[in-house]
């Protein structure tokens, strides 16, 4: 590992007292490796390591395999994910039991955003939100594999989102720190930290934090985390969120054998996984809640506003074979745009409409098919998707070495027996995206830029006991 800058040494060592030795033998060590299944496609008993302890759906893996080569990762079956990264899931088995409306403010590249999906109650709507247009692209991407059309991505500062008054029931903040929890696997990160860094983070978070808390309704909850160990840019925030904003921390049932560590500054409640003592990269955690009751009359009028009455007069007829191609169509509001279709959960179209008015979407729902002159074309959305009804499509089981020829966009020939037009390709039942068979051969439809861009394929691919449902 890259050296540890000199004043990092010396404020750690100031922090941790008799620990940092073991702090610092800890980060000369490798990164462990983890996944997080997405229960929406995939089996959890099909366990491919040891479990995470903290996490409902993730696992620990005792080599680091190829993953850009493994279709099932590209097919949304699992996410790469730090394991300390997925104590999110602790945190919102204890404290989330109905649908709630959340807001992964800070979210790209979308591990915390694809945990929130998977832990939440059914039918929570979760909005993903990313400033910077190529994190935002990526995020979009992973948001898509996953699956979940009670998924909403944009594109907006967190001041964008104070307009809506007390709107989120959960906001989660995962916001740009100095990155030291990061040092062990990303040297980039060591090169780029300072102390003028850390104060200047420490500012940002401040402002972010002020920017977004009006979006937060009364009685709700901020889950505010880094990948850092200072205290400024830890427990230091948290005291300003409690002095500024009287927000009232909350506790998180732990297991002393998990090795989390309490916050480093009497007065509140925050959790650190620190190397040395766990099984993870560095990471802080705060739970607070917001004082107050939250006034439902207020969220009715805002989703009952005139301006989004006005959205209602898009909704046009979409084909009965577009809206035959989900589990359960009734479930959802159709909207026939220029050029696609689009399904949304019916129970979150006042939202949507709400949403698209305020912020910059990327992505929402379902996208179905976009239109190519008079042919309808079949959406990568649609493909991912946890609603497609795979029995109202044709679909190929592809092998391993089709598979990745069609993730890198290749061309592929299917068996002469196939139907010709559009069929879904598959990887062990895993939705990969959609080919135009015209017998000759298959056009790719895969993302153009979601392509594996090597031809090389390794002999370490991740275990296949990850089975579909």
């Amino acid at each position: 590992m890259t050296n540890l800058p000199p004043s990092f040494i010396e404020r750690t060592r100031r922090l941790l007292g008799d620990d940092f030795s073991r702090f610092s033998c800890a980060l000369e060590t490798e990164s462990p490796v983890s996944i997080r299944l997405n229960p929406a496609k995939c089996r959890l008993d099909s366990a491919p390591g040891e479990r995470v302890p903290w996490s409902q759906q993730g696992y620990y893996l005792s080599t680091r395999p190829a993953f850009t080569f493994d279709p099932r990762f590209h097919a949304g079956a699992y996410y790469v994910q730090e394991a300390a990264s997925m104590f999110l899931n602790r945190v919102i088995s204890q404290y989330i039991h109905t649908p709630v409306r959340y807001l992964d403010l800070c979210a790209a590249p979308g591990g915390k955003s694809t945990d929130a999906i998977a832990s939440l109650p059914a039918g929570s709507l979760v909005v993903s939100n990313e400033v910077i247009p190529n994190r935002a692209n990526i995020l979009a991407e992973n948001i898509i594999k996953w699956g979940s059309p009670f998924s909403i991505i944009s594109r907006n500062e967190a001041a964008d989102f104070a307009s809506f008054g007390a709107y989120f029931d959960v906001i989660a903040a995962d916001v740009p720190c100095s990155g030291e929890g990061m040092f062990r696997k990303d040297p980039d990160a060591v090169a780029e930290w300072s102390p003028a860094n850390v104060g200047r983070c420490a500012d940002r978070q401040r402002q972010i934090l002020s920017d977004v808390w009006d979006a937060l309704r009364p009685g709700g909850m901020l889950i505010y985390s880094t990948c850092t160990y200072n205290t400024e840019e830890n427990e230091e925030i948290v005291f300003f969120l409690m002095e500024q904003f009287g927000a009232i921390p909350l506790s998180v049932d732990t297991d002393p054998d998990w090795g989390i560590s309490p916050a480093l500054a009497p007065g509140i409640t925050a959790y650190r996984f620190m190397p040395h003592f766990t099984r993870g990269e560095g990471l802080f955690m705060a739970v607070l809640q917001k004082p107050g009751d939250c006034d439902d009359d207020r969220l009715t009028r805002l989703l009952d506003h005139k301006q989004n009455k006005k959205g209602k007069n898009k909704i046009s007829a979409v084909p009965d074979e577009w809206q035959k191609r989900l589990t359960h169509p009734t479930d959802f509001a159709f909207i026939a745009q220029e050029d696609s279709f689009m399904a949304i959960p019916q129970k979150y179209l006042a939202d949507y409409y709400l949403l698209a008015r305020r912020l910059n979407i990327l992505h929402a729902g379902i996208t179905l098919a976009s239109t190519k002159g008079k042919d309808y074309v079949p959406h990568h959305s649609l493909a991912l998707s946890t609603a497609l009804d795979t029995d109202q499509v044709a679909c190929f089981d592809a092998d391993l070495t089709m598979a990745l020829a069609y993730l890198r966009r290749e061309s592929i020939v299917l068996p002469p027996d196939q139907p010709r037009g559009y069929l879904l390709l598959t990887y062990h039942r895993f939705p990969l995206g959609w080919v135009k068979n015209l017998g000759n051969r298959a056009n790719n439809l895969y993302p153009q830029e979601w392509r594996i861009r090597s031809g090389y394929t390794p002999d370490l691919l991740p275990d296949v006991s990850i089975v579909h449902l």
